[in-house]
């Protein structure tokens, strides 16, 4: 019996205009007044994930948010913190300094603030030889933040960050990220969130290790839990949960390890699955 429903959000959650449609809204409301549990697992800091929630009613259902790619996991209704693995300030401060050789934009939060080098200097491809984006201002308004600029984020930070992000042009990533890992690949999470995203993380964070954590003390079982995902960071929440779904529009990898493929986020996949899953939903 599913009792838990993992939800990633680009891509998988929401459609290319960044909205929840109607059918996979009204199946996830039902889910939830049938007594199964919400969680929305990202990369997204928890103040970006409120809209979501909202839309969702999950202040009403105790829903969880899966922060920070697994970092941070906590009660949306409550606030209460159920998993916090940051990367420590000497680790974020070396993260920071390597990254100063890299043509990449480097991006940390705290609290409210979302800070960069240069909040000007977010101009990038989506992927090679795709549209232009403002990188900066994209991350910045997903997750609700203010921005800030800092000329030396190693020098500035004196706290634990959940994660370290870094943004660049697609082609040059993929050329160089193996450099930007190098130094940190026995004891940090380094990994593609999109391809214009690199990031680094404290050891052994990602969803599914968060997820199990956190939702094991709430009394759930991997066994209870259906997944759904589309891109490298949701492989570890989808070989976790009992039944892990790969969107029509996920990247090979995903649909490669996924127990199944559904119709795409334009299609509402999740909700054409959850109704093969759950009696009663449709």
């Amino acid at each position: 019996m599913i009792r838990v429903i993992l939800l990633d959000i680009d891509g998988t959650l929401t459609n290319s205009k960044k909205i929840i449609t109607e059918k996979t809204k009204n199946a996830l409301l039902k889910a939830q007044d049938m007594g199964i549990r919400l969680a929305i697992a990202s990369g997204r800091a928890d103040q970006g994930l409120y809209q979501w929630a909202d839309v969702l009613k999950m202040r009403e259902h105790h829903g969880i948010f899966v922060c920070y790619n697994g970092a941070k996991v906590m009660d949306c209704q409550t606030g209460e913190v159920l998993f916090h693995q940051p990367l420590s300030v000497a680790d974020g401060k070396a993260v920071l300094e390597h990254m100063k050789q890299f043509e990449v934009s480097p991006i940390i939060a705290r609290g409210e603030y979302m800070y960069t080098n240069d909040v000007y200097a977010g101009m990038i491809h989506k992927s090679v030889g795709g549209e232009l984006f403002n990188v900066i201002e994209y991350e910045a308004r997903s997750n609700r933040f203010i921005l800030c600029e800092k000329r030396d984020l190693a020098a500035f930070v004196d706290f634990p960050i959940e994660k370290i992000l870094t943004a660049g042009e697609p082609a040059y990533l993929q050329a160089n990220w193996q450099k930007m890992a190098e130094p940190f690949a026995d004891r940090l999470s380094c990994m593609f969130t999109a391809p214009f995203y690199y990031e680094f993380t404290a050891q052994n964070v990602d969803k599914a290790k968060a997820i199990d954590t956190a939702f094991t003390k709430l009394g759930y079982k991997a066994e209870e839990m259906i997944a759904y995902g589309d891109a490298q960071n949701d492989i570890s929440m989808l070989k976790y949960a009992g039944i892990g779904v790969a969107m029509g529009n996920a990247v090979d990898e995903v649909k490669a390890i996924a127990d199944e493929v559904t119709l795409s986020n334009e299609e509402d996949g999740i909700a054409e699955s959850l109704y093969r899953h759950i009696d009663g939903l449709n």
